[in-house]
């Protein structure tokens, strides 16, 4: 139930947005606190054990947990509010070192928005996952990756 009403919202926030054919400068800031209040219900709603599920398609690339170590991509302890770029030695694209240098943080509106299509933030990124396109997916698998900490113990 939670699921379906954090969904909903992320669909009126979304819809909101996109129903703004000329964006009034008053109207803006509203559309874009709703959208990120709209993601962190859904994320908030998500299922980590349905994210632990979930999370399979990511363990080609990326590992978790106590003595979680690099593989394709970087390990992804502590994502949920890390800064870009945050794994040290690990060779990131010029995409994410760039957002890394603009102070951006892995925050959950732009973990949903990274995992739905990877190449909407760093269209010359090292990651070739196409990206989860179900929002209920995307919410269990931050709420997973929400539960570990930065040495990869569960909070």
């Amino acid at each position: 139930m939670r699921l379906i009403l954090a969904s909903m919202l992320l669909i009126a926030a979304t819809g909101a947005a996109l129903a703004e054919s000329e964006p009034a400068k008053e109207a803006a800031p509203a559309a874009s606190e709703a959208a990120p209040a709209a993601v962190a219900a859904t994320a908030e709603a998500g299922d980590p054990a349905k994210g632990e599920t979930v999370f399979k398609k990511c363990m080609a690339c990326h590992a978790i947990g106590p003595g979680a170590k690099t593989k394709v991509g970087p390990p992804l302890n502590g994502i949920v509010g890390a800064k870009w770029a945050h794994f040290e030695g690990y060779p990131y694209s010029e995409d994410i070192k760039a957002g890394a240098a603009a102070g951006k943080v892995w925050d959950l509106a732009t973990l949903d928005n990274y995992v739905t299509n990877p190449k909407v933030l760093a269209p010359k990124g090292k990651m070739a996952f196409a990206g989860l396109k179900d929002a209920a997916d995307r919410a269990n698998l931050i709420a997973f990756l929400s539960q570990f900490d930065a040495d990869g113990n569960k909070k």
